[in-house]
């Protein structure tokens, strides 16, 4: 922990705006954070599961070498200038980045989003995306939590979707795997938002169930807007699974997701 947790925590805070926003949010002094940083000193438990909710990471992932760690939460070496050195497929990425709107911009945030659970049937998962902009390219990273609001403790799943976002032909297409397993991909296909301010955005979602029998899926999936700065750790309470007569969700939301129905094991779009 000690060898690679300073560097991986300057790593995170790359994603703010300066270290005195996050040490704000986090409720954590500046002099102290700035000896976490410099490797002085350890965070006690209690502060370095706080430092782990707020960025959404787990305690045991924020020890990992620097590299790896990198690796887990998405961080990008630096894009060769030279096209001709790209592979195939790292061309056809390149080609949807340059025909992509830069509209994308406008919806760059944070969101909870909400949809029809593939592995829990009868429940609606509620998952934190972050979408943002690095270098001319658009990524995000969604974290799901499949816990319901019986369980108590660790007596969860946690799933953690890295990937890449385009703006084509007014549609906002999103494309994702698990990057923990790397054993699954996602797409999400929204309807962007043309007012002037974004609330809430519909769309569908295409995967697979993470339970035994890996069943493809598709359901009607909306995502509400946060904001681009948020208190993370407030906004990681709601990731769960919920009931759909919680009363958490409102009448709004769940007429939008409404249209979805289950047939044979699998999710159907009326």
């Amino acid at each position: 922990m000690r060898e690679y947790f300073p560097a991986n925590l300057q790593l995170l805070c790359r994603h703010y705006r300066s270290i005195a926003e996050v040490c704000r949010q986090l409720g954590i002094n500046r002099a102290q954070f700035n000896k976490y940083l410099s490797g002085q000193s350890l965070p006690t438990p209690y502060n370095l599961k706080r430092i782990c909710d707020f960025f959404g990471v787990e305690e045991y992932e924020i020890g990992l070498p620097t590299e790896q760690f990198a690796r887990l939460i998405g961080a990008k070496a630096k894009p060769s200038s030279d096209a001709a050195e790209m592979s195939a497929p790292q061309q056809m990425l390149e080609h949807l980045r340059q025909r992509s709107s830069n509209e994308l911009q406008v919806h760059v945030g944070y969101y909870h989003e909400y949809y029809h659970s593939m592995s829990m049937p009868g429940h609606i998962l509620c998952s934190l995306v972050h979408l943002r902009e690095e270098g001319g390219h658009y990524t995000y990273e969604r974290t799901e939590r499949l816990q319901t609001r019986a369980a108590r403790g660790e007596d969860y799943e946690r799933y953690r979707y890295l990937g890449v976002a385009y703006y084509l032909q007014n549609r906002l297409f999103f494309v994702d795997y698990e990057s923990l397993t790397s054993n699954e991909i996602c797409q999400t296909v929204l309807i962007p938002s043309y007012k002037s301010r974004i609330t809430r955005l519909n769309g569908l979602k295409i995967g697979v169930s993470s339970a035994d029998h890996r069943a493809p899926a598709c359901s009607r999936v909306v995502w509400e807007f946060l904001g681009t700065q948020i208190n993370r750790v407030s906004a990681y309470r709601k990731v769960r699974l919920y009931l759909p007569d919680d009363p958490e969700l409102d009448d709004d939301l769940r007429e939008r997701l409404a249209q979805t129905q289950m047939v044979d094991g699998l999710f159907q779009i009326a």
